[in-house]
């Protein structure tokens, strides 16, 4: 008896990342109700499978949606706000100043769509976020249909947001409590950083994490300058810090890891900690080239995230693959460190498993939800094609990304957002473009 589904897709490459290096030709991935029903060939599906409509895609790769482990979403409305200057002249003369004179809901809800458009439009089908105002994220991705981790911002001092770290905290919980469970998003805790989140903070969200089983999301070892500065204010490294106050765990995710000693390196392996790594910004900001190869070669789970458009100044994955592979090849010294299925791997099915979502998405696998996107293989630049995974980091772009469905819904199809208005959008960040340029001309 045929199984009926709602969507059978076909394609001339599916490849599901677990098994790693696995690609399969003339394949199809049958979805009902949001969930990745099978996987087969082509040529069986007639004998098992009932779909309602079949979208044929012969030119294609169909691979798990890209996740972006590291952003702060609405800071795409500050996209080339002060460029080229290191990190804290960065933060303190121009992006915190410009964040309390115009953050409020509606800056985060417009910055959010935009950033959402544009992550749909480059394969991404989930993210995980940092910023004031996650309600407004909440709401805004909600209307895109992408998948979130949203961030429960914490810091010790007061915006237009919260007052204090409590209020913060009571905030973020609130948020959680008010969707939790919810089939698209997830809740991290997300203290900015060491320089930022005193101890008696810290050790608030380590009591909250442990009684809801969620992950802490944190800048760590981004710069020397922070390292520094810890040393100073408290005679020892971040990561010492925060070994003592008991937050390194299964459930930390810390993004950057720049600056680190060999002794840290097995510290992060020793508690299972995930990393996220941002090759894009870490270049821009000149705070380094994180040693990938030694963290990978402990065994560590490494994710990858494009950090905020303020400093990227594009969230684009596929670029944050190629540069991943390439950074480690050179810091190596070993062409075949970091080979292409490793760097997919690191963008989708690892980040799944930082944010405790590797059950869910993060692969092509009977039973997750269908996260999934497509690129399409048929240009003169992809021709020819030896290896399509191969090709997936070292030739294809985001441009090449030409259907896009989260949880079975398809938010991208034939490169046009079918959830979004692209006008709309645009209008909205002009109208943030002329506030920001009147304050920063003062």
């Amino acid at each position: 008896m045929l199984i009926e589904i709602e969507t059978l897709l076909e394609a001339r490459w599916v490849i599901p990342v677990d098994p790693a290096t696995t690609v399969l030709n003339d394949h199809a991935i049958a979805i009902d109700n949001g969930i990745i029903k099978g996987i087969l060939p082509i040529s069986e599906v007639s004998s098992h499978f009932k779909p309602r409509q079949t979208i044929t895609l012969n030119d294609h790769a169909l691979i798990p949606g890209l996740i972006n482990l590291h952003t702060h979403a609405a800071m795409s409305l500050m996209r080339g706000l002060a460029d080229d200057l290191p990190l804290m002249e960065w933060l303190n003369k121009h992006i915190w100043p410009t964040e309390a004179q115009h953050v409020n809901t509606q800056f985060v809800a417009d910055g959010t769509l935009l950033a959402c458009a544009e992550m749909i439009k480059g394969g991404i089908t989930c993210f995980n976020d940092m910023y004031f105002f996650p309600e407004a994220c909440v709401q805004a991705t909600l209307k895109a249909g992408m998948r979130a981790a949203i961030g429960m911002i914490v810091i010790d001092f007061p915006t237009t947001y919260a007052s204090d770290a409590d209020d913060y905290l009571a905030k973020g919980l609130a948020l959680r409590d008010q969707y939790h469970p919810h089939p698209l998003l997830s809740f991290c805790f997300a203290p900015h950083a060491p320089y930022t989140v005193n101890d008696r903070t810290f050790s608030n969200i380590l009591t909250y994490a442990e009684q809801i089983d969620a992950p802490i999301h944190i800048h760590l070892h981004e710069t020397q300058d922070e390292i520094n500065m810890s040393i100073a204010a408290n005679s020892k490294r971040p990561i010492e810090r925060l070994e003592q106050l008991g937050l390194l765990g299964p459930n930390l995710i810390a993004v950057h890891m720049v600056h680190l000693t060999d002794h840290e390196i097995k510290l992060m392996h020793q508690y299972g900690c995930s990393i996220a790594h941002c090759p894009s910004s870490n270049m821009k900001l000149a705070s380094g080239f994180a040693p990938i190869p030694s963290l990978l070669d402990q065994g560590i789970n490494v994710g990858m995230g494009t950090d905020s458009a303020a400093s990227n100044n594009r969230l684009d994955m596929f670029e944050e693959m190629r540069l991943t592979a390439l950074l480690a090849k050179a810091v190596s010294g070993e062409a075949n460190t970091l080979p292409a299925h490793q760097a997919l791997e690191m963008a989708t099915l690892n980040g799944a498993k930082a944010l405790g979502l590797g059950n869910t998405t993060g692969s092509l696998t009977t039973g997750k939800a269908a996260d999934i996107t497509a690129i399409d293989f048929s240009g003169l630049n992809l021709s020819p094609c030896y290896d399509p995974i191969s090709h997936l980091v070292y030739t294809a772009g985001r441009e090449q990304v030409s259907h896009v469905w989260v949880n079975g819904r398809m938010l991208l199809q034939d490169k046009q957002l079918t959830t979004l208005d692209t006008f709309e959008l645009q209008n909205r960040a002009a109208y943030w473009q002329e506030r920001i340029d009147a304050t920063e001309k003062q």
